[in-house]
């Protein structure tokens, strides 16, 4: 689908702000694709390595070493002594199994060193080659296990899309609010993007999620809610539309630059849009003519502190009442697919299938106990 293309025989014309992450790193996203679930706290491969390494050096100057004070039990074949070079040469190929027979020990000391020194050495000289290899491969099975175990366990999870400014923000509101970071699974085109989020400790895709394969790989037929937070609106529709045909039943909310694209990608499958700029530009209104009002709506939107919009089930005590009559302070009701606000008469009274938006006061930090600050319940409409 291109920018001038028909959706449902409508033609829509999608106003493209220019480049972004997705556009500039486009080989990168094409050309490699997988899962990085968050890694457990070990050292470095490089540290590893060279672990292993000083290890098997310090085993091949130990040999050295003894073949050296030993030397006079050895005959070398082309002159008849051992210097230290031919120590260090008859340490290497002896730890290497390899054993030209060149140098050998002829003294009953020398090949006694040899059956009780140098050929432990050997053995922890290969164990040391061999255990690094070993361990790459454990370590490569310990990941797929992992990765097939991610994949039977992960259900009802929400799948992000784009891992800048907004997609963290998105997913910092969600972690507030309760969702476990297992719960939560990031795509994004950018290696680094995805080593940092699994830094967080989230699981990261990487590639380009306008490709099924790539969502595919994040689960998302079994996603319970998605969030497109791409930077380029024609991307955003293109990511909706491809969600929308792997998921029906999940919920879709995206976020646009221009408000012009918000009708194509509602008919691209998403069931909220949120005009970013749009938004920001009413924010900065609002706190021009009111800057306590601006302040009051920043705090809505910022869960966690002061002040929380969140929405909930009416509970049993609160069916038959108005919406005025509510402990919570309700400004719209939701009852099916109808949003109600607080001032419309068929809002109230509330029934036992309704679903409430109100606001309330954020939820104490942990272990704040009762002698934490008093947090008041948010007084009635007169």
């Amino acid at each position: 689908m291109g920018p001038g293309d028909a959706v449902d025989g409508r033609v829509f014309h999608v106003k493209l702000p220019g480049q972004d992450a997705m556009a500039r790193r486009a080989e990168e996203h094409v050309a490699r694709t997988r899962v990085m679930l968050p890694r457990r706290v070990t050292h470095g491969p490089a540290r590893q390595v060279g672990k292993r390494l000083l290890m098997a050096l310090l085993v091949l100057a130990a040999t050295v070493l003894i073949v050296w004070l030993d030397r006079a039990g050895y005959n070398d074949n082309a002159d008849g002594e051992v210097d230290l070079l031919d120590a260090v040469y008859y340490a290497t190929v002896t730890l290497s199994t390899t054993g030209y027979g060149d140098i050998t020990p002829y003294s009953g000391g020398a090949r006694l060193i040899n059956v009780v020194l140098v050929t432990p050495l050997r053995v922890i000289f290969l164990i040391i080659l061999v255990g690094t290899t070993l361990e790459v491969l454990t370590e490569r099975t310990r990941e797929d296990f992992r990765l097939k175990r991610w994949r039977s366990n992960l259900r009802d999870h929400t799948v992000v899309v784009g891992f800048g400014t907004k997609g963290r923000s998105a997913i910092q509101t969600l972690c507030t609010t309760g969702l476990p970071k297992e719960q939560i699974v990031i795509v994004d085109p950018a290696s680094k993007v995805i080593e940092a989020a699994n830094a967080e400790g989230f699981t990261g895709v990487l590639g380009d999620a306008t490709r099924s394969d790539v969502l595919l790989r994040a689960e998302l037929q079994k996603a319970r809610q998605i969030i497109i937070a791409t930077q380029r609106d024609d991307t955003a529709v293109l990511v909706a539309l491809t969600a929308r045909q792997l998921n029906r039943g999940a919920k879709i909310v995206a976020a646009v630059r221009e408000e012009e694209n918000a009708p194509l990608l509602r008919q691209s499958g998403a069931d909220a849009v949120i005009t970013s700029s749009g938004a920001a530009g009413r924010l900065l209104g609002l706190s021009v003519l009111s800057p306590s009002a601006g302040t009051v709506m920043e705090d809505l939107i910022q869960q966690g502190s002061g002040l929380d919009l969140i929405e909930r089930p009416v509970i049993k005590a609160e069916v038959g009442k108005s919406v005025r009559e509510t402990d919570d302070l309700v400004v719209s009701v939701l009852r099916g697919h109808r949003l109600l606000g607080y001032d419309d008469p068929a809002a109230s009274p509330l029934q036992l299938t309704d679903r409430v938006i109100t606001i309330v006061r954020a939820a104490p930090p942990a272990g704040s106990g009762p002698s934490g600050p008093h947090l008041p319940h948010l007084p009635h409409r007169s």
